[in-house]
């Protein structure tokens, strides 16, 4: 297996620049950050070999949260229980993926690792021990104009970074394992080649354990019954990283050709069809036997991985039509028998809203149930903003010591629409807590910011980056 798809840039990289308060145009004095984490429930029907999760500071109960409105900044930002503590253009290679992964380095940094929307760069490690002053550790070259690195997950000092293409066939797509233990020099350690004729390579993945890696991946030997089906399940073995070994795959039956089952529906409107196809495979120690599957135009299925060989759906959810599809994200809540499952908005202007955020009861897995949406301000305000308004990523409480914990509380990024946080307390009826939406960033190709992403570490401090050219912007929790 080939092992030489990502390049390091040569050069030294631009210094970090750090934000002036929005409110008082000084520089943000160095207090400490304040610390909150997920509010403590009673819990409830705990699944056979759950681990507890990581330490988390104390937060205030939901209804001691500001119920301040948002404010508008001088330079036109929205803020509401979001403080701007640092903001950085990546030395000016600011276009962001779906990828961000917390790293504590053998000599006690804290490291965040970015992956790139799209070429020239790969991944960028940025040393965030002070949330104020982020340094770039290290910014990586993609060796293809054509390819993109959008996801990127770490164990350890291993990290594995998905790679695709803009066209099937084309090379190298598929993902690559890293050594990150000297944060400077990441090493490649394996490459695993996804390609082919009907393939583009890696969307996403997901790797918490240090053993398996589940993708949403294309393959040489598959051939899709449509071509925007290209994309199914796929686990990898990697106890040894040097030799990872493909142990499972899942596709929907009738995508693949040879299938018995008919090619599934398409949608009516093909401005909207994104294809029946797999995108985020979230897998947790809480249940191992489980991956929480977001599938684009089909819905979202639980699949039982207690055979990896031979994964099995437990359930379909799928609510298009009558809504517009491109599911994403599912976020089980395991101690709340809650799934949170999020839509992409895929079209400029809002053209596929609604795109939102859901909430459904999984008391019974095999019958999820839909009991509440998390609210969005009125489209006809935002729309006419530039680029895509709606839902996209959430904070997935990747189970990692790194990551932030909450089972209360859900932290979205909406492109146009920015970041929110919204209060699940009593799940049927969620509330928004927190805003921040800042300013189109310079050299944006829709002329307005399309946060894109969202993550946020166990001190309570919240990452988000804009999908074109602003780069990460590194906040606090005020609520």
């Amino acid at each position: 297996m080939s092992r030489k798809p990502a390049r390091k840039s040569g050069k030294k990289l631009a210094k970090s620049s750090t934000r002036k308060s929005s409110a008082s145009g000084r520089s943000l004095a160095a207090k400490p950050a304040s610390k909150p984490a997920a509010a403590k429930r009673a819990p409830a029907m705990k699944p056979k070999g759950a681990r507890p999760a990581a330490r988390q500071a104390p937060q205030r109960r939901p209804s001691e949260r500001s119920g301040a409105p948002p404010r508008l900044g001088p330079a036109g930002e929205v803020t509401w229980n979001f403080k701007l503590l640092a903001h950085h253009e990546l030395g000016g290679f600011g276009g962001m993926g779906e990828g961000m992964a917390i790293q504590i380095a053998r000599d006690g940094r804290r490291i965040i690792w970015l992956a790139h929307e799209s070429a020239p760069k790969n991944f960028t490690a940025v040393d965030v021990s002070d949330p104020r002053r982020p340094k770039i550790v290290v910014q990586t070259d993609l060796p293809e104009s054509f390819m993109r690195s959008n996801s990127l997950e770490l164990t350890g000092d291993i990290m594995a970074v998905a790679y695709q293409t803009q066209k099937v066939g084309q090379k190298p797509a598929g993902f690559e394992l890293f050594d990150i233990s000297t944060p400077e020099r990441p090493r490649s350690i394996a490459f695993v080649d996804a390609s082919g004729p009907h393939s583009r390579g890696v969307h996403q993945l997901w790797f918490c354990d240090g053993e398996y890696v589940h993708l949403a991946a294309g393959a040489p030997d598959f051939t899709p019954t449509h071509e925007l089906d290209d994309q199914f399940y796929r686990i990898f073995e990697v106890r040894d990283p040097a030799r990872p070994v493909e142990v499972g795959r899942w596709w929907l039956p009738g995508t693949r050709e040879g299938d018995r089952e008919a090619p599934p529906a398409r949608h009516a409107r093909p401005l909207l069809d994104r294809g029946n196809r797999a995108h985020n495979t979230n897998v947790y120690p809480q249940r191992p036997d489980r991956c929480y599957l977001g599938y684009i135009d089909a819905g979202m299925f639980i699949m039982d991985i207690s055979d990896k060989a031979n994964p099995k759906p437990i359930c379909r959810w799928d609510n298009s039509p009558p809504y517009t599809g491109f599911t994403h994200t599912v976020l089980p809540l395991f101690n709340r028998n809650l799934l949170v499952v999020t839509d992409e908005s895929t079209v400029n202007d809002a053209a596929d809203w609604p795109k939102l955020v859901w909430i459904l009861d999984a008391r019974d897995e095999r019958r999820p149930v839909p009991i509440s949406t998390c609210p969005l301000p009125p489209v006809d305000a935002w729309k006419g903003r530039g680029g895509r308004f709606g839902a996209h990523n959430i904070h997935e409480n990747v189970p990692l010591p790194t990551a932030w914990q909450s089972e209360d509380v859900v932290l979205g990024t909406f492109f146009n629409g920015g970041l929110r946080a919204y209060d699940i307390t009593n799940p049927y009826q969620p509330h928004e807590i927190a805003t921040f939406v800042p300013p189109a960033p310079a050299m944006s190709a829709v002329g307005s910011i399309q946060l894109n992403d969202v993550f946020a570490d166990e001190r309570g401090i919240v990452y988000t980056v804009d999908r074109f050219s602003g780069g990460l912007y590194i906040l606090e929790m005020d609520f």
